[in-house]
Formats: C-alpha cells, sequence, structure tokens
C-alpha cells in the first residue's frame, strides 16, 4: 500500500511547534501513517532537540526547489523511508527566545505555509497539515491575514470555504470565523449558510461513508425567538438556507437554540453542527475534544488539516505539549489526501 506524503508545517518557532514536530518525526506511528515532509527551520529543531534532550531523527534535508519526492512507501515493509525537511532560510534562528511573539517568528511560519501549499499545488505532496501560528506575530512581519484558514483560500483561489472542526465526540462547521461579535450578522447571508451545509455535507459524506445528520444553530438567544432577538437573520437567511439543503436531500434540523444544541441527546444523533461564528461551536468543541480535534478547510482543491490549538507560549519549548492533536491531523490528512504519482 501506497503511504501518501503530507507536508507537515513547523508553525511559529517560538511556541510547541517545533517540538511536535520533532516528536513526529521520530514517532513510528506516523510513519506507518504518511511519508512526512516538513517544512521548516533545520537550525530551529537543532535547537529545540538539545534543549529537550530529544536526538534530532535522520532526515534528508533540501531546499523547496530541489525537493523531488521519492516514490511512495510500502506500509508492510519492515524500514521507512527517511523523512524529508524542507529548510527554510531563517537568520534568527539561534537568536530568537521561545514564548515570546516576533516579527521573525511570525515570518518563518508564513513561508513554510506558502512553501507548503508549492509543494500540494506543484503535486509533489498529497495534503498539508499546520502546526500552530500566533497571529500578532504575522501582524508583526505585516502580514496581515487572521489566520490558516484564510491564508489557504487566497493561495488556492477559493470562491466558497469554510472551516470544520472534528473529532469523534463532536464536529462543528463554521458560517464565519476569524471576525469580531460586530461584524458576524451581516456575514450570515442564506448563501453563507448553504455553503457551510453543503460542504460540511460533502466532506461528511466522504468521511464517514454516509449522509450524515446535521444541526443548524440560530445565531441570536432562542434561535431569535420568532424576531424577537436580533434583526431577523434566523428567518431571513438561516431558515432559507435550511429548506433549499433539504430540497437537495441533505439531513439537517434547525434553526436550534445554541444553548440547547449541544447537550449530550443531540449530540448522539448529529454528526456535525452549523455554527454561525467562532465561540459558537469553538466553545463546548474543546471542551469536549481539545486533545483530539482537527481542524480543516473546506472547499479547497488542497487537502489541509491543523491541530486543534495555539503557539502555546507558556509551555513552548519544554517537553510537555501534548502531541494528540497533530497526530490526529495527520491522520486525518492521510484519510482524506488523494493518490498522486510522485
Amino acid at each position: 500500500m501506497q503511504l501518501p506524503t503530507i507536508a507537515l508545517t513547523m508553525g511559529d518557532p517560538a511556541g510547541v511547534g517545533p517540538e511536535l514536530m520533532l516528536h513526529a518525526l521520530r514517532s513510528p506511528e506516523i510513519q506507518a501513517t504518511c511519508q512526512l515532509v516538513a517544512v521548516g527551520n533545520l537550525e530551529v529543531l537543532r535547537r529545540c532537540s538539545q534543549s529537550l534532550g530529544i536526538e534530532l531523527p535522520p532526515m534528508l534535508v533540501a531546499n523547496l526547489q530541489s525537493f523531488m519526492p521519492g516514490r511512495g512507501v510500502d506500509a508492510s515493509a519492515s524500514g521507512c523511508q527517511q523523512p524529508t525537511l524542507i529548510d527554510i532560510d531563517f537568520p534568527n534562528a539561534a537568536n530568537f527566545e521561545p514564548g515570546k511573539v516576533s516579527a521573525e517568528c511570525g515570518r518563518l511560519s508564513f513561508e513554510a505555509i506558502e512553501s507548503a501549499i508549492s509543494l500540494v499545488q506543484a503535486k509533489k505532496v498529497s495534503a498539508v497539515t499546520t502546526g500552530p501560528i500566533n497571529k500578532s506575530a504575522l501582524h508583526a512581519a505585516g502580514i496581515l491575514f487572521p489566520g490558516h484558514t484564510e491564508i489557504f483560500a487566497a493561495r488556492d483561489g477559493a470562491t466558497r470555504w469554510c472551516m470544520m472542526q472534528y473529532s469523534p465526540e463532536i464536529t462543528c462547521s463554521f458560517v464565519t470565523v476569524h471576525v469580531g461579535y460586530a461584524d458576524v450578522p451581516p456575514l450570515i447571508t442564506e448563501q453563507s449558510v448553504l455553503d457551510t451545509i453543503e460542504l460540511t455535507d460533502e466532506a461528511l459524506t466522504r468521511l464517514l461513508g454516509r449522509k450524515p445528520n446535521l444541526v443548524v444553530c440560530g445565531l441570536n438567544p432562542h434561535a431569535g425567538e420568532d424576531g424577537l432577538f436580533g434583526n431577523r437573520e434566523e428567518e431571513l437567511a438561516i431558515t432559507p438556507a435550511i429548506r433549499r439543503a433539504r430540497d437537495q436531500g441533505i439531513m439537517l434540523e434547525g434553526p436550534l437554540p445554541p444553548d440547547t444544541a449541544f447537550l449530550p441527546a443531540k449530540r448522539q444523533v448529529c454528526d456535525a453542527f452549523i455554527c454561525m461564528y467562532h465561540d459558537q461551536g469553538h466553545i463546548p468543541l474543546k471542551a469536549l475534544a481539545f486533545d483530539t480535534a482537527v481542524n480543516t478547510t473546506l472547499g479547497l482543491s488542497i487537502i489541509r488539516t491543523s491541530v486543534d490549538h495555539g503557539t502555546a507560549y507558556d509551555i513552548a519549548w519544554q517537553g510537555i505539549a501534548s502531541n494528540s492533536s497533530l497526530y490526529a491531523a495527520l491522520r486525518l490528512a492521510a484519510k482524506l489526501a488523494p493518490s498522486i504519482e510522485c
């Protein structure tokens, strides 16, 4: 069986990304799941390994231009091909301070993302898994994207896309993501809600092997209470989108009041929740599946998954960060990855 080739970005080097990358590069489980192409900086990895007392594993080191993937690895073989590191230039590798925001670290994290996208667009890898980035560091470097999702959507030229947080315990997709609360209502349109429903239905049909059952949350308390709360977003946008989705054969209910949508009885019969804004879904999801949830961007031609946590500056380079979310993200990327001829 040919293993998929997955590009793993380092994320912000001042966060937990480098140590998580080290664990993945050394993991027999990950080697048996995919052929790993790490995208980051060799000196950062070397410095992190020395700091934590973790031996740097054998790797093939290349740059973006010279990298040529080998043939897929046979998962039944006794040995695994060495992982590859795409080494990105980082002049401040020896001097940056772990756990601190810096423009240099923001720039490296962005360049790693850009390089990984180039690899998948050139069909040198099958999918991308991203390490955590820091938005303040990105902005300090003059990179004004609010997050990974928007970077991938822009580079992919996607006309519609959404974030989905996937886990066996709870799965949520989002109509809006990295915007302030005051900016959310104008973005809740019939089409934006329908797009999120359709993308989620398509993705889960592929993952589950059957049509999923979806729940659509309202935007306002009590799902608007027949127009009593809000500006009739439920009546004018959410409910019409639900009707159109049902006409396509999508199985869903709603809009449900957000304060009761995530109760245990509902989670037992629901495969995913369609959430109107970031915290509506992230709060229950992180309460229930912080270490196992995977962030993936739907609607792209690129398969992209990510850890469901941030840079964790407070514990960075201490050797205590959990690798559970990263390993789950790599497993999901490998499951979704298309077969490519290398």
